[in-house]
């Protein structure tokens, strides 16, 4: 992986966690899908000397490129443009056609929103958004901002940088041009491909893992393997040359071997791709009863493109009165065991399945927190079931966390629910084959 690059973002709202980065990581697998490696990157704040150590640090560590991103507005403090040329060593001077286009999107964005905004001031930002680098190129904006592409100072001395702006519209509609660009396309011309799969496994720890990687010795020796264990689910992550797929293939094949049981998927897809792509082979429905999530299913169902051929709907019923009126569950059974309930969570998702004639019916009812908690029913504490209408599947977890973990790995452990009722079908079908 001898090709690397180094990501700047910049911004104090994302320095100090008001805004979520979503720039560097989406950069990182753009870069790695042209055989970039990424070595680095780093957050700074709108301060001039933070972003010229952060270059200097970049440069010093031998990366053939470098990118920013944010910086590039036309307020004081988006100095990015400014401290790039001085950093290359390249002064700035006005590109007058630059500020014709600039000038001309500004005019168009203020007629269609209304807007009424001085004209000296607009004038400066326009001004200040077009100096350029010498030597530069410029990357014609997407938004009011344009890129820019700034060589080293003598073309050897160092890697050129990009200089992207900081909304992640702009910023990804202006990448094509960013890699067209001949410097990059220099840097992108060296580089080799670098491979990249997934495993997914639901219900195996780290731990498990790791003896079993531990047992496979120097055969994994060329392989880059990174594991995460989020939300119940263990992510691994294999980056390789293309000289050493077998290596990866064998691998994998050991990780199936080894838990052939929780390896849910080989590919790399998604619970959520998963469960959508079974639901449509089996030309099956699904609805949902919600309580302590409220309606954040039937959201993530939802969420994938075309998911109204399988998803009803959903319910949200987080109060007894609710549960009764909108999904049939008796009054009396809510009296007598409690809202959080394994009884409550069948009858949901059976209510859920018959008001909106699904095939599919899931419930799901507990306690979020951060009170409502009891010995008996702690905080946490969610029932699901999934029902096809002959087979219930209940199950009960103690999910720790705050509210918003206990809502989100609810609908997680959720959908691996419905995932296993779907995959019995592909496994009783099998066997039937195998007879």
């Amino acid at each position: 992986m001898s090709t690397r690059a180094g990501i700047v973002v910049t911004g104090t709202e994302v320095l100090t966690g008001r805004v979520t980065d979503r720039n560097g990581p989406w950069l990182a697998e753009q870069l790695r899908l042209v055989g970039i490696d990424i070595a680095e990157i780093v957050v700074v704040g709108d301060r001039p000397d933070d972003l010229t150590a952060a270059l200097q640090h970049l440069t010093a560590a031998g990366l053939e490129l470098i990118i920013t991103s944010g910086g590039l507005g036309p307020t004081a403090d988006d100095l990015t443009a400014r401290v790039v040329g001085e950093f290359q060593r390249r002064p700035l001077a006005l590109d007058a056609a630059l500020e014709q286009r600039i000038a001309a999107i500004v005019e168009r964005l203020q007629r269609g929103r209304g807007w009424t905004v001085d004209p000296e001031a607009q004038a400066a930002g326009t001004r200040k958004q077009s100096l350029v680098p010498a030597g530069a190129t410029v990357l014609e904006p997407v938004g009011t901002a344009p890129g820019l592409v700034v060589p080293a100072p003598d073309r050897t001395d160092g890697p050129p940088v990009v200089v992207l702006p900081g909304p992640p519209r702009e910023l990804q509609g202006m990448w094509p041009a960013a890699l067209a660009a001949p410097a990059v396309t220099a840097i992108v011309a060296q580089a080799e491909e670098l491979r990249q799969r997934t495993l997914r496994l639901w219900g195996t720890m780290e731990s498990e893992l790791a003896a079993m990687m531990r047992a496979q010795g120097d055969a994994l020796d060329d392989l880059e393997i990174t594991t995460c264990l989020r939300d119940g689910e263990l992510e691994i992550v294999t980056r390789y040359a293309p000289g050493e797929q077998d290596a990866y293939e064998r691998f994998a094949a050991a990780v199936a071997e080894a838990f052939p049981r929780t390896l849910f998927s080989p590919d790399g897809a998604s619970i959520d791709e998963i469960v959508a792509r079974l639901l449509r082979e089996r030309g099956l429905t699904i609805a949902t009863a919600e309580s302590c999530t409220a309606g954040l299913l039937a959201g993530r169902l939802t969420e994938l493109a075309g998911s109204s051929d399988y998803v009803l709907g959903g319910l949200v019923v987080y109060s007894n009165l609710a549960k009764h009126d909108l999904a049939g569950v008796p009054l009396e059974l809510i009296d007598r065991v409690g809202a959080v309930s394994e009884e409550v969570a069948v009858a949901l998702a059976e209510g859920a399945r018959s008001r909106l004639h699904s095939d599919l019916g899931v419930g799901i009812t507990g306690i979020a927190g951060p009170g409502g908690g009891s010995t008996e029913k702690p905080v946490g504490l969610v029932h699901f079931c999934v029902s096809d209408g002959v087979r219930q599947r209940p199950a009960r977890w103690v999910i720790p966390g705050g509210r918003s973990e206990v809502r989100a790995r609810a609908v997680l452990l959720a959908l691996h629910l419905v995932r296993r009722l779907l995959e019995e079908d592909s496994d009783e079908a099998s066997a039937q084959a195998g007879a």
